[in-house]
């Protein structure tokens, strides 16, 4: 194994860093005092942390004001915390009201995660319109008639999409162990359901609520049936 794999590890592997970046792992910026809030450690352990993390390359600050702006470094970043999420044993299932809206819907980094994210991947996939080949444990396969469906919903698969972004990519996630939709697909499709206001953001965290609209259209789109 190459020896570069191992400081971003040793950042991620310490509790109070690993909490500052999930804080962060929605993709937006957030300053240390929100940051040191959502970890629990005072403005001083936060900022010690904070410039190590972006010492390591896992973060990017901005200066605005007299505020420092921190974010993500990459989406790649975000991929990386998801994945080692889900293999910490005993995971405990949050209890909090917030905590289960987190569960049942969130962005992860730019796309849609949870039970809800999983729950569309599974319709996607009954629908014929996505297939996961045991050889390309990966990505998802998009099919002809998925693309036209996609196309319907309002999303050109090719349009502007990045040459070296993965179309559709499977995202382990970490609260139900199971894949949903990432890559260049999953952030368009998040896009589209906010624009039809299917989902909306919660402006001070990464919960995603679905509305009364969403629930109808997922299931007359979808044939996707949630309480």
């Amino acid at each position: 194994m190459h020896l570069s794999v191992f400081p971003p590890a040793a950042l991620i592997g310490d509790p109070t860093r690993a909490a500052l970046l999930i804080a962060l792992i929605d993709g937006r910026a957030q300053p240390a005092s929100a940051l040191a809030y959502a970890a629990s450690v005072s403005p001083q352990v936060a900022s010690n942390q904070l410039a190590q993390l972006v010492r390591g390359g896992l973060l990017t600050v901005e200066q605005e004001g007299r505020h420092r702006y921190y974010r993500l470094a990459s989406a790649q970043v975000a991929v990386a915390l998801e994945s080692l999420s889900s293999l910490r044993p005993n995971v405990r299932r949050p209890q909090q009201p917030a905590d289960q809206r987190l569960c049942f819907a969130r962005s992860c980094y730019d796309h849609l995660a949870g039970r809800l994210g999983v729950a569309v991947v599974d319709a996607l996939q009954t629908q014929g319109y996505l297939l996961a080949p045991a050889a390309l444990p990966k990505v998802f396969e998009v099919t002809d008639e998925g693309r036209r469906w996609f196309a319907e919903f309002g999303i050109a698969l090719d349009a502007h999409r990045p040459s070296r972004r993965p179309l559709a990519r499977r995202c382990l996630d970490w609260t139900e162990r199971r894949h949903h939709l990432a890559g260049f697909l999953g952030e368009r499709m998040l896009l589209r359901l906010q624009a039809r206001r299917w989902l909306q953001a919660n402006p001070t965290d990464r919960v995603l609520r679905l509305t009364q609209t969403g629930h109808r259209g997922l299931r007359d789109s979808l044939g996707l049936s949630l309480p």
